[in-house]
C-alpha cells in the first residue's frame, strides 16, 4: 500500500492555485489534484470537492494548478491530494445520453 501524496496549498490567484509538495514526490503535469474545501451558502456549510490539473513545475517543489471548478473558500494552508494519475472520464455504452461533470460525477 502506497502512502498517499499530500500537499499544501501556498498561494490562490483567481482559478489558478500554487500547492507545495516534497521534491521527491511532486506530481506530474497533467496530474488530477483534490481538495475538499468548505463553502458558506446562504447560511449553511458545505463541503465541496475541488479537482484541479497541475500545469507547471514552479521548482522549490511547488506546482501551478488549473482549477476545474470555483475556487470560492480556497484559501492557503489547505490540503491538497495529487491523485497520481490524469483527469480521467468514463466513455462507452453506458455514459451515452447522460450528463456529468468534467470528472465524470
Amino acid at each position: 500500500m502506497t502512502t498517499p501524496n499530500v500537499g499544501m496549498i501556498t498561494q490562490v490567484i483567481g482559478s489558478t492555485l500554487d500547492a507545495r509538495f516534497t521534491e521527491d514526490h511532486l506530481p506530474s503535469i497533467y496530474n488530477a489534484l483534490k481538495v475538499e474545501i468548505e463553502r458558506k451558502v446562504l447560511g449553511e456549510v458545505e463541503r465541496d470537492t475541488l479537482w484541479c490539473e497541475v500545469a507547471q513545475h514552479l521548482g522549490g517543489g511547488q506546482v501551478r494548478a488549473v482549477a476545474l471548478g470555483s475556487t470560492d473558500g480556497l484559501r492557503r494552508g489547505l490540503e491538497i491530494l495529487d491523485t497520481g494519475t490524469p483527469v480521467t472520464v468514463p466513455v462507452g455504452e453506458a455514459t451515452l445520453g447522460r450528463v456529468f461533470n468534467l470528472v465524470g460525477d
